[in-house]
């Protein structure tokens, strides 16, 4: 199964896939909302007004395994909403990391970063790069959206 099939679920309770955003550059990152990184949403949020019209998306992914995110999605897409002005979609929460890790984070996790890292999440606010084809790059969570490297890979990659 490719990344671009792995079922995920989006708050109003529908299910979906990144098959829309198959020709597209993807930054899929695990959010919460009362983290230390939490304000990369703003960084976040502006790449995502920066880029959306050439084929780039950001997907957040809220996760609370790391005891940092509100209780319901709601909660979640409110806060998202009201503090950071967030128009990128943000779906359910999901686990990141152990046996109930969501797939689409199993598969994500096999990608090292630059220094090697793969497995295991480290923190909220890791970030996966999907260019078109399912090439991933993988960020830890200190690296802001906005860093050259990110940058530079999503002006290559896009489509238009």
């Amino acid at each position: 199964m490719s990344l671009y099939d792995i079922p995920f679920e989006r708050m109003d309770g529908t299910t979906t896939t990144l098959a829309e955003h198959r020709d597209d550059v993807v930054l899929v990152v695990n959010v919460a909302s009362r983290c230390g990184l939490t304000p990369q949403y703003e960084a976040l949020e502006q790449l995502q007004k920066t880029y959306a019209d050439r084929g780039f998306t950001v997907v957040g992914f809220p996760s609370n395994q790391f005891l940092q995110e509100l209780s319901t999605d709601e909660k979640i897409a409110e806060f998202c909403s009201t503090t950071y002005g967030v128009t990128f979609p943000v779906v359910s929460k999901v686990r990141v990391n152990g046996r109930h890790a969501h797939p689409l984070y199993a598969e994500l996790k096999k990608t090292p970063d630059s220094s090697g890292h793969d497995g295991r999440v480290r923190w909220n606010f890791e970030k996966f790069l999907v260019l078109p084809g399912a090439e991933v790059h993988r960020f830890s969570p200190q690296t802001v959206p906005d860093a050259p490297e990110i940058v530079e890979l999503v002006e290559k990659a896009l489509p238009r």
